[in-house]
């Protein structure tokens, strides 16, 4: 793992990261679309908040409409080079290597050869705009921390776990939802593991989620393999949070923290409770999941012990083999 846990984040603004990384003192390496698309919009974000101006107010300026200013700042389209232009020079941005990057960034923004998997109509129907924005970080990410309480990470569920457990919800969802969905985990399922070893992933388990064998004995026993096999070599490190009274535990149902770059804005929250969820790009509650999860990471059971827990969990289910659906 090449970060430290508990490594803390510089406090640069977005817009003065920009400068930093002309001067040479912050380096991303090359930076992929995604990537600069949301550098742009925090930076142009943060720059009007702190001018004093609402959208309303930028739209009027820009002569643009109301929904353009959301959409960029949203993330749901990119802006354009000569209308970045304009906009910085209304907010009061002069500085010429910063105006420069940005420029940049707004260009490779706007570099994509072929749409994106997650932006058929067939996922825009049935995946959230949350869920689809963070599959496009998913692919970028420098590290990924999950926090799970009940079952599983989505990408880390293989494909029959997946199956079984969406299938519990068969009844609250729209005819062709499950299919979209499971075929979506089945792509960031494959496209995780074709990055694993190229980034830091840590899982944070509760014991239950060891422990409840969705889809029955074989299903579960073979999602454990995976685990083990990836903990094994050295391509994810996972801690279990055990049955206790003294392990401290947060408040939060499961989350995601996605590492996109060292700095403080450059982490992202997803949490998903039942049918809905969203994506958390506010400094202030992504640093705070980040701290209830090192807090809870440092206390709880370590890497070698948990690997032998799911072992022997795995020799059980072994034992008596059920494909029956459910407890074992």
């Amino acid at each position: 793992m090449t970060r430290d846990l508990a490594g803390c984040h510089a406090a640069v603004s977005e817009v003065a990261r920009y400068r930093l990384d002309l001067e040479g003192k912050m380096t991303e390496g090359v930076v992929s679309p995604n990537v600069a698309r949301r550098r742009v919009r925090l930076a142009l974000r943060e720059a009007r908040e702190t001018a004093g101006h609402t959208q309303l107010q930028v739209a009027e300026e820009m002569e643009w409409s109301l929904s353009k200013v959301i959409r960029i700042e949203n993330g749901d389209v990119t802006i354009a080079p000569n209308d970045l232009r304009a906009l910085l020079t209304y907010l009061g941005i002069k500085d010429k290597a910063t105006v420069a990057a940005m420029l940049t960034d707004a260009k490779i923004s706007r570099t994509r050869s072929t749409k994106p998997w997650w932006q058929d109509s067939k996922y825009r129907t049935f995946l959230s705009d949350s869920l689809r924005k963070l599959i496009e970080y998913e692919a970028e990410a420098l590290a990924i921390r999950y926090y799970n309480v009940h079952f599983l990470p989505g990408p880390l569920q293989t494909p029959a776990y997946a199956e079984s457990l969406l299938s519990m919800w068969a009844e609250e969802m729209p005819d062709g939802q499950i299919d979209a969905r499971l075929e979506a985990r089945r792509l960031r399922h494959e496209a995780l593991l074709s990055r694993v070893g190229k980034f830091d992933l840590f899982l944070l388990l509760d014991q239950s989620v060891l422990l409840r064998p969705i889809g029955g004995n074989v299903i579960f026993a073979d999602q454990l393999r995976l685990l083990h096999e990836l903990a094994t070599a050295g391509q994810a490190r996972i801690r279990m949070i055990p049955f206790d009274p003294v392990t401290p535990l947060t408040n939060n149902a499961s989350f995601d923290l996605v590492t996109l770059s060292d700095d403080d804005g450059g982490l992202l929250l997803y949490r998903e409770n039942g049918l809905s969820d969203e994506l958390v790009e506010d400094k202030e509650s992504t640093a705070r999941h980040r701290a209830r999860f090192d807090k809870v990471w440092n206390a709880v059971t370590d890497e070698a012990a948990t690997m032998e827990f799911i072992a022997g969990r795995i020799r059980a289910l072994e034992a008596n083999h059920s494909s029956r659906p459910g407890y074992a």
